[in-house]
């Protein structure tokens, strides 16, 4: 990939996330206490399935902001260096997470 594809890729990864969150709204909304409509099971059932909705917009919402900081970072002109250390990040880093600020190295270090 050339530098050029880099915001195109992270547009359109961007997009698709907030289509994501779009369709699952409906799944985040609260959950009624409406009992001769929905049984006591169903309605735990129903809100486990609203927090884990709720969880997976929380993970959208922040990769959002790592795209969004990964194109500010194309913008500037230091997308692909990392963060901490200024070194290149690896291709094969950025085609599998683009938005990703750190080199492998440093991320290790970050976990440890």
């Amino acid at each position: 990939m050339t530098n050029d594809d880099w915001p195109a890729l992270l547009t359109a990864q961007r997009a698709q996330l907030i289509a994501d969150l779009a369709s699952a709204a409906e799944a985040s909304a609260p959950v009624e206490l409406d009992q001769s409509r929905v049984g006591r099971l169903s309605r735990m059932d129903a809100m486990q399935s609203q927090a884990m909705s709720q969880a997976a917009d929380s993970r959208r919402h922040r990769e959002i902001r790592q795209i969004d900081a990964a194109l500010a970072r194309v913008e500037a002109g230091t997308f692909g260096d990392c963060a901490k250390c200024d070194e290149p990040i690896a291709v094969s880093r950025l085609r599998f997470a683009p938005a990703n600020p750190l080199c492998l190295d440093c991320a290790e270090e970050l976990e440890r």
